[in-house]
């Protein structure tokens, strides 16, 4: 397995170490690797949902909308989603 360090600030740090202390994980490394994973899940999800309104775009018939409103729609949801 391959290293990287990290610097963080105190308060994060502390964070690191509470989570670990709780016993979720066995170290911060283990929970660093929890996080990157929770990433990569909810960018694979975000992925298939654009993959899914193109989909949706591609069946349907032509709209009257501006294609800056539906921009604006598509990122709005997105917010919604994913923050």
């Amino acid at each position: 397995m391959s290293q990287l360090n990290v610097s963080l600030p105190p308060a994060l740090k502390a964070w690191v170490e509470s989570r670990v202390a709780e016993g979720r994980f066995s170290s911060a490394s283990d929970y660093v690797r929890h996080l990157l994973r929770r990433d990569q899940d909810e960018a694979a999800d975000e992925t298939e949902w654009l993959r899914k309104l193109i989909a949706e775009s591609r069946d349907s018939e032509i709209i009257e909308k501006e294609p800056e409103d539906i921009l604006e729609e598509i990122v709005a949801e997105r917010n919604k989603r994913y923050g």
